[in-house]
């Protein structure tokens, strides 16, 4: 390559974009869809790298813009000093516990879990050497026998899948009082209608997938929690991956812009409905916190802002298992889907399918009929949705 002609066609389409200065703010976050970021020297890379001088090196945990921007907007809206981005609620979780808790250590949590937290409870950690102690978080007594010598007592704000509200402000003080972290796994709730720090929780989850994101087209996680808290769990996760891509923070930014006004949509229509189901003769019960039945509506009144108590809720049809799968499988706007939390109403007979992973007996023990149907109430029309499962129930 002579000088007159310069650099060759290759080097100059590889080095040649370059990213122009902008002093004015985009409405929107620019997506950092990179995984490297270049250094003017061996000893800045090196400094960064050692997190002794901000900046980004790599995305994998390392930091990236995208990411940040994200991190801060959900540590801010839950009240925290921070927040870490993860590629899945259930990596989320389980890099904080595996933070929090080390072979030797007991776990205590509330026996009111989603499947997949159940099953790193009963499978995974025991393969670590850690003890699990389940207990009834409504019982706050159990609570309080099984903190001292814990290393962390985990409970879901919302439970999954029959909608139990915790006693937040109640276990968070006995947390304290014993000194063991609480973590809470807020995804049900979302931060616009809890914020579980405020109670004393040092932890707060969240499966970002759900209400965070939701429009059903991202799968993430996040942890909200301390400064110091996030560098042990930025620590744990630099080993074993697990992090957010830029593409997906920035679609969780997007939803968390029209998460309050999403929120108060899937409250209204949830409430109507279980209003229209709780009368139902092919119900048996309907398990949602905004109904003065619900054994927990006075803590869910006290804890849930703005008079919204969100768009989940578990139905007991009529007929067993088979009630309940007939019943969701003559929906037609309420789609049969895995997940919950987004813009489309998702139905799931539970038994068959989230909690497929604990057999009858642990089903029964967390409250959960064989009928029993989770229902993630979308932003549908409600009259739709009355009339839709108005027709179903009669086919159940």
């Amino acid at each position: 390559m002579s000088e007159e002609r310069g650099r060759g066609f290759t080097t100059r389409a590889i080095h040649g974009a370059v990213p122009p200065p902008i002093e004015q703010i985009p409405a929107s976050v620019p997506i950092y869809q990179t995984s490297t970021f270049r250094f003017d020297t061996s000893h800045d890379y090196a400094e960064t790298i050692s997190f002794r001088k901000p900046g980004y090196t790599y995305t994998r945990g390392y930091g990236n813009p995208t990411l940040l921007a994200f991190e801060r907007v959900m540590s801010d809206l839950e009240g925290t000093q921070s927040a870490f981005s993860f590629a899945s609620g259930m990596a989320a979780m389980h890099t904080v516990f595996t933070t929090l808790a080390a072979t030797g250590d007991r776990i205590a949590t509330s026996n009111e879990l989603y499947g997949g937290a159940f099953s790193l409870f009963t499978k995974v950690m025991p393969r670590y050497g850690i003890e699990v102690t389940f207990v009834d978080p409504h019982d706050l007594d159990a609570v309080a026998g099984a903190l001292p010598g814990a290393a962390f007592f985990y409970v879901e704000t919302i439970a999954n899948p029959n909608v139990t509200v915790a006693d937040l402000e109640a276990i968070g003080a006995l947390c304290r009082a014993s000194g063991v972290p609480g973590v809470v796994d807020n995804t049900f709730a979302s931060p616009a209608l809890c914020n579980p720090s405020t109670h004393g929780f040092e932890f707060v989850l969240h499966s970002a997938t759900k209400y965070v994101g939701g429009h059903h087209d991202l799968i993430g996680g996040v942890v909200c929690c301390s400064q110091e808290g996030m560098g042990r769990v930025r620590d744990t996760v630099l080993e074993t991956g697990g992090t957010m891509a830029p593409f997906e923070a920035w679609l969780c930014m997007r939803g968390l812009m029209t998460l309050e006004i999403r929120m108060q949509r899937h409250s209204s229509n949830a409430m109507q409905l279980a209003r229209f189901l709780e009368g139902h003769p092919k119900v048996e019960r309907v398990h949602y916190p905004g109904l003065p039945s619900h054994p927990d509506h006075g803590v869910a009144r006290r804890e849930l802002g703005g008079g919204m108590f969100g768009g989940m809720m578990a139905v007991e049809v009529a007929g067993g298992v088979e009630g309940g799968m007939r019943f969701c499988d003559a929906l037609e706007v309420g789609w049969v889907a895995t997940s919950l939390g987004g813009v489309h109403t998702l139905v799931g007979h539970a038994a068959s399918t989230t909690h497929r992973q604990l057999d009858p007996e642990a089903r029964r023990r967390a409250g959960i009929a064989d009928g029993l149907v989770r229902v993630s109430v979308g932003l549908e029309n409600v009259e739709d949705l009355i009339e839709d499962f108005a027709r179903a129930l009669e086919k159940a």
